[in-house]
């Protein structure tokens, strides 16, 4: 398949074949975590193509996904399309009242064994501190004491700007999530690509692509919405504008598999990819605007992953969704869900909904790398989880880069 060019933004209101293989879904640690089971086999078709007339598309096992060449990831995407967002949807007003998902009511947990609180509450309105639990030879994974996410002080630093809201309409429902620009190996230095999680972008089995995707770097860098104010114009409080989404693309085991709203074996492959175009047509790269980006770390060595720090714009309570917070995590543990995949990271952190695809910062040869996104987080918001980025995930990418016009 030939690439399909980007639409300018004359045309952005109208239905655009862009390449991709996803649009949105919900947003946030909202995702609770239920009961460690088997998944099941991807296989049968993707339903919904979002293509008039497509044929269903026949999903491969896991083990042949790993093998997937870029003529298979190029088919896989011919059947998915999004709709660029319509310029001059979102108002001040609607990405203030934009929400997460509603959290769910807490599953037990069977993969992670209770926490066991020190009767010590931090300050803030953060949950009790917990007692980390000692892992076992052979047993349950080690669930991570909670730590109390930190906002980050404005005017942001710029190092910080790769980080961002987005938005995305479900139906009648305006929603939230976080996002991370990376970057292009097909493009050194002019990265169009922003990271987030699947269900930021496809509502998973049987569901539709969401609408509107719109990013928006650095919200609220100077704090001009912070302290309730409501008062700020739509541009001081997004220094860079809004970059509507392109095309996008998530793995074939969430269109497959997924329940947004519920954390399952599919939460092990809650990763996607948008490109993004500039709001002012010529205008340069989102990586030139903003500054920078981050590159991805596939297939980290878990050894040589340290001090590990999360970042996103968690919008419920305690908090509003204006600042960008980041909880410092440290070394992560693994979260095994589905032993045949690979086990998710897992940190202490207090986010709520609407951190959700925010980036995971590690260390790799001095710099920060993005090794996951926030997935998932239970109903006690002590901690959050992210897919561990392996094979499938950087197949796809690689594929993407390529290929996303």
């Amino acid at each position: 398949m030939s690439p399909i060019s980007r639409p300018s933004r004359a045309v952005l209101g109208a239905s655009v074949a862009a390449l991709t293989m996803v649009v949105a879904t919900g947003c946030g640690p909202d995702n609770v975590d239920p009961p460690a089971t088997a998944a099941p086999t991807v296989g049968a078709t993707a339903g919904a193509t979002g293509k008039p007339g497509a044929a269903p598309i026949k999903l491969p096992t896991l083990e042949e996904l790993k093998t997937w060449k870029l003529d298979d990831w190029d088919k896989w995407a011919q059947a998915n399309v999004i709709t660029p967002a319509v310029k001059g949807y979102w108002t001040l007003q609607k990405l203030l009242e934009a929400k997460p998902k509603p959290l769910p009511q807490p599953s037990p947990d069977a993969s992670q064994p209770p926490a066991q609180p020190t009767g010590a509450a931090p300050a803030t309105g953060a949950p009790a501190t917990t007692q980390p639990t000692p892992a076992q030879p052979g047993g349950p994974d080690q669930l991570p004491a909670v730590v109390p996410a930190k906002p980050v002080a404005h005017p942001f630093p710029k190092n910080t700007h790769v980080n961002g809201k987005i938005f995305f309409k479900d139906g009648g429902e305006d929603y939230v999530c976080s996002g991370t620009v990376v970057s292009d190996p097909a493009n050194p230095g002019k990265s169009n690509l922003v990271w987030t999680a699947s269900h930021c972008l496809h509502g998973g089995k049987g569901n539709k692509y969401y609408t509107d995707i719109t990013f928006a770097p650095a919200f609220n860098s100077n704090g001009v919405l912070s302290n309730g104010n409501r008062q700020a114009k739509l541009e001081d409080a997004e220094p860079y504008g809004e970059w509507t989404a392109t095309s996008g693309m998530v793995s074939p085991q969430w269109t497959a598999e997924a329940d947004p709203e519920k954390g399952g074996p599919w939460s092990q492959y809650d990763f996607g990819v948008i490109k993004v175009a500039n709001p002012n047509p010529g205008g340069k790269s989102l990586e030139e605007t903003v500054g920078g980006s981050v590159p991805l770390w596939f297939n980290a060595p878990r050894d040589q992953v340290g001090t590990v720090s999360n970042y996103g714009f968690p919008e419920g309570k305690p908090f509003d969704g204006v600042e960008l917070e980041h909880c410092d995590g440290g070394k992560p543990s693994r979260k095994t869900g589905d032993p045949n995949r690979p086990a998710m990271l897992l940190i202490g952190c207090n986010m709520t909904g609407g951190s959700s695809g925010g980036g995971w910062y590690a260390t790799k040869d001095g710099k920060p790398a993005l090794v996951s996104d926030t997935s998932i987080g239970n109903a006690g918001n002590t901690y959050e989880a992210g897919p561990y980025l392996e094979d499938v995930a950087q197949h796809m990418f690689d594929y993407f880069s390529k290929k996303a016009k």
